[in-house]
């Protein structure tokens, strides 16, 4: 099972794309199922912070329950059909939950603000001064998305390109330094989606969870995959040469073809 060419075209122009029913119900409750079990058991209100950045509920990130979302779907396929067959490598999923929060009243509904995985901020487990980067951000809606404003997975859709444009006048280094200045940020895309539905990022994509003012939880799954060639938790050069790591794009679009921005 693979992407369709106007899927993998619209993950190279916009640097995402959606698909919807992939994850079968019956497992999306299961995981929910697991994943409501280990928050009824309590939870530190002082760990908060770091399960916010890093996972809730870390004993069932590498558990069946949870890793057969993306091994045992057509998930993992799909991923294939656009980094390599037989080459694409992920591990245990981030189990993120966004809680419903108080809109602002009398006041605008707060901009999201977007950012890249794979370097320090307080409490997300990256090193200071170090890079962990990956290919591709893959994400399991667990939940009815019906709304903006819902805890949605937010994209900038072209921004993989003009941070490649970015880091290459300034070197991958200047990632380290947080993301770049002065940017002319398109419109975000709050995406909506019913549970099992899965998102591919590219790493260089801004992103972010837009905050959550509705009644409900907000449930996903994400997975960070790389291509199973690399042998460190960096890629530098994949920062510069965004589809370095991307044999399935760069055969349909060409390794060095830019399209248009829109």
């Amino acid at each position: 099972m693979e992407l369709t060419y106007e899927e993998k075209r619209h993950m190279f122009e916009h640097g995402y794309v959606k698909v919807p029913g992939v994850v079968p119900r019956s497992m999306v409750n299961a995981a929910l199922h697991a994943i409501n079990a280990c928050v009824g058991k309590g939870m530190n209100q002082s760990e908060m912070v770091i399960f916010q950045t890093q996972t809730f509920c870390p004993e069932l990130r590498s558990e069946p329950v949870i890793t057969n979302l993306l091994n045992k779907t057509p998930m993992f396929e799909l991923a294939e059909s656009l980094i390599e067959p037989g080459k694409v490598k992920g591990w245990g999923g981030q189990i993120a939950l966004r809680f419903p929060s108080h809109p602002p009243v009398n006041k605008p509904r707060p901009a999201p603000h977007p950012h890249i995985d794979g370097t320090y901020a307080p409490n997300n487990g990256v090193p200071k001064g170090e890079i962990h980067n990956f290919t591709m951000l893959g994400c399991v809606l667990l939940s009815e998305l019906k709304e903006p404003f819902s805890g949605n997975f937010t994209v900038w859709p072209g921004t993989h390109r003009t941070h490649e444009a970015y880091f290459r006048d300034h070197g991958a280094d200047a990632l380290v330094s947080g993301m770049p200045k002065n940017q002319n940020l398109p419109e975000p895309v709050q995406i909506m989606g019913e549970p099992g539905d899965i998102v591919f990022a590219h790493y260089l994509l801004g992103h972010t969870a837009a905050p959550n003012f509705s009644p409900n939880v907000r449930y996903a799954i994400f997975f960070r995959l790389i291509h199973a060639d690399r042998k460190q938790s960096c890629c530098i050069e994949a920062i510069t040469d965004m589809w370095l790591e991307w044999p399935g794009i760069r055969k349909l679009f060409g390794e060095k073809q830019q399209p248009a921005l829109v």
